[in-house]
């Protein structure tokens, strides 16, 4: 990856100036409908690098059951995120898409180019799982 380094961060994070990302870091957005706001907070977005819209309504689902059994909002997300397999569905995702591969690949290029990049998404994986980790493990090479 030659000087280029690979982060990633939430939206949040930024918003407030707490985002651990070198400041040369272009802020690209990987979220599949990002709000205004979010679009102002970033470089660019790549929505391709979203989670699919079949396995967000799967995991709100699951995660709103845990949530009416009582759950806090980061348990009943991570508890959701495992009974749904949101990892390897994902990760399905990232090989199986035409836009999602093509998308990561230009992000390789990219890195390989000597950019730095930060991922950027709504959730602050202190406390949540986030596809955002899944995506920066597969652009480090590890699938």
């Amino acid at each position: 990856m030659g000087d280029a380094t690979l982060s990633d961060t939430y939206v949040a994070a930024i918003q407030h100036d707490r985002a651990d990302v070198p400041p040369d870091a272009t802020l690209v957005g990987v979220v599949r409908s990002p709000t205004r706001w979010f679009h102002a907070a970033v470089d660019e977005n790549v929505p391709e690098l979203g989670p699919p819209a079949e396995l967000l309504d799967a995991i709100k689902d699951v995660e709103e059951e845990f949530k009416m059994q009582g759950l806090c909002e980061e348990g009943a997300h991570n508890a959701a995120w495992d009974r749904v397999e949101f990892d390897d569905r994902y990760r399905d995702h990232l090989a199986e898409s035409s836009e999602a591969t093509a998308a990561l690949a230009d992000l390789e290029e990219r890195l390989e180019a000597g950019e730095s990049l930060a991922l950027v998404c709504y959730e602050n994986t202190d406390k949540k799982q986030c596809h955002r980790t899944i995506l920066r493990d597969v652009l480090e090479g590890d699938p």
